[in-house]
């Protein structure tokens, strides 16, 4: 006598949420409106997802073996492991002056819109147009370098199981246009991009856990604690040790860049005042701890000599630590292809952000054919067109390792400056105008925040200064650091 009660509960509560998620809706679109936007896109992504983009990019222990090969020579273990907690300080404090700007502007364009609202109004145009470059070109080069390392990796593969192969500069060359051709696919189709940020999450924290349980436990042997957290290496030719490990910091570096990820998909998560910058400072905390056991459990578990994986022949170090551990090179490929995996994610992501910076600024008219970029390929649900041709440009970036072989230290070189550049111009906006003359948004810290904001803006300037000497000595054409050609 009491079910036909129970069975009106059921529809009255389904009713209750499409109201309020339609509220909810409703609220973000009229913040959009008011910032003199429609609502082009859906909002399919929920906080993981927008986590899973944000980390699957940044993927600060995957960026730390994928680009061992840039900090080994130049610092050592003391350099990586040191290096990544300076470096996971630094990114709290960029994590949060972005968190601050995306909370109070969420907006797809990030940067280059919050300057555009910051900056005095006789440089509005200026300070905008100029960021939404350096953002765009920032994260394209980012993409050239993922996949130059996913290129490395996969023909590092084949040599280790090939004795006698010789890798050419061509190799890496053709499997980065793979990798990039590849990952190109992931996002023609905007409904499935939640699900693959989800599963390259936890593909990466998986392949993570794996790796950092298979590799100390099956080490013949293991090195002391001194190796770990007391040796400097520098076989860069520079005579002073202080600048070996400024270009070292590199490595580091790159395995925290491009937090801004998260903030070109607020127009496409429900509350982005409140998600995005969960992503951005969740994205820093889980680098951190996965990045520092990730490198702390690598060195412990090397075997033998440390020449070998300093001159080995696959040019992937992380590759070789796995043999000597493992003894065994098929499961040493394995434990690679879970990298690469994880690295093919981070690509995906990539590219989600490439094609939401060149969308977002075509539709603001920076770019040129504007009308077409801006263009939302209304069946795919996905800027198709600001897609394809950023990643045409990334393809046409793998030239770059075909004229020199340090091409992979230039290109995460220049990913750093520009995105920093990028960051530091909406926030010198923020700091001439007052940090109290604007509405802030759930996330504001207050002087927490202004010194956030100091930080940046000194480490920018460091990187830009620093980050421009060669990686080695005796400078060549084929050694050089490219990054200033980019930057200018």
């Amino acid at each position: 006598m009491y079910s036909t009660p129970e069975k009106e509960v059921s529809p009255v509560i389904s009713s209750d949420m499409e109201k309020l998620q339609k509220s909810a809706i409703d609220a973000d679109a009229l913040k959009l409106a008011e910032m003199g936007y429609t609502q082009d896109m859906s909002r399919n992504f929920s906080v993981w997802s927008v986590l899973g983009v944000g980390f699957s990019l940044t993927n600060s222990w995957f960026g730390i073996s994928a680009a061992l090969i840039t900090g080994i020579n130049s610092g050592g273990p003391l350099l990586i492991i040191y290096g990544i907690i300076l470096m996971a300080l630094v990114s709290t404090c960029v994590g949060v002056s972005l968190s601050e700007l995306a909370s109070a502007y969420p907006n797809a364009g990030g940067q280059y819109f919050w300057a555009n609202e910051l900056a005095p109004k006789r440089f509005t145009n200026v300070a905008s147009y100029l960021t939404g470059w350096l953002a765009w070109w920032g994260s394209m080069f980012t993409s050239a370098s993922v996949a130059l390392a996913m290129g490395s990796a996969m023909v590092g593969c084949y040599q280790l199981s090939h004795p006698d192969f010789v890798i050419q500069p061509w190799h890496v060359f053709v499997a980065y246009q793979i990798a990039n051709i590849f990952c190109f696919f992931f996002n023609c189709y905007g409904k499935t991009l939640p699900l693959v940020a989800k599963v390259t999450l936890w593909t990466s924290l998986g392949s993570f856990a794996i790796i950092l349980i298979t590799v100390p436990s099956v080490a013949p042997t293991h090195q002391h604690a001194r190796f770990v957290f007391a040796t400097f290496i520098n076989n860069t030719g520079w005579q002073q040790g202080g600048i070996a490990f400024i270009v070292g910091l590199v490595n580091t570096n790159w395995s925290f860049a491009c937090l801004d990820c998260a903030t070109h998909l607020a127009e496409e998560v429900h509350r982005p005042e409140k998600m995005v910058p969960i992503a951005i400072m969740g994205t820093v905390g889980i680098g951190f701890i996965t990045s520092w056991f990730f490198s702390m459990a690598m060195f412990f578990s090397i075997v033998g000599d440390f020449t070998d994986i300093l001159t080995t022949a696959t040019l992937v170090p992380i590759l070789e630590v796995f043999y000597q551990a493992l003894g065994n090179k098929a499961g040493a490929i394995v434990l690679e292809a879970l990298i690469i995996a994880t690295g093919l994610g981070c690509l995906v992501a990539s590219h989600t952000w490439q094609s939401r910076l060149c969308w977002s600024f075509a539709r603001d008219r920076g770019l040129p054919a504007h009308c077409w970029l801006a263009q939302v390929h209304k069946g795919l649900d996905v800027p198709l067109n600001a897609h394809f041709v950023s990643c045409v440009i990334v393809a046409v970036m793998g030239c770059l390792y075909l004229a020199s072989l340090t091409a992979f230290n230039s290109m995460i070189t220049a990913c750093i400056v520009l995105l920093y550049l990028s960051y530091s111009i909406p926030v010198i906006c923020l700091l001439i105008r007052g940090r109290s003359s604007i509405r802030p948004g759930p996330f504001w810290l207050g002087p927490v925040g202004l010194f956030a904001n100091i930080v940046l803006l000194m480490w920018t300037l460091f990187t830009l200064v620093m980050y421009s000497f060669p990686y080695a000595k005796p400078v060549e054409a084929g050694n050089m650091n490219c990054k200033s050609s980019p930057t200018i």
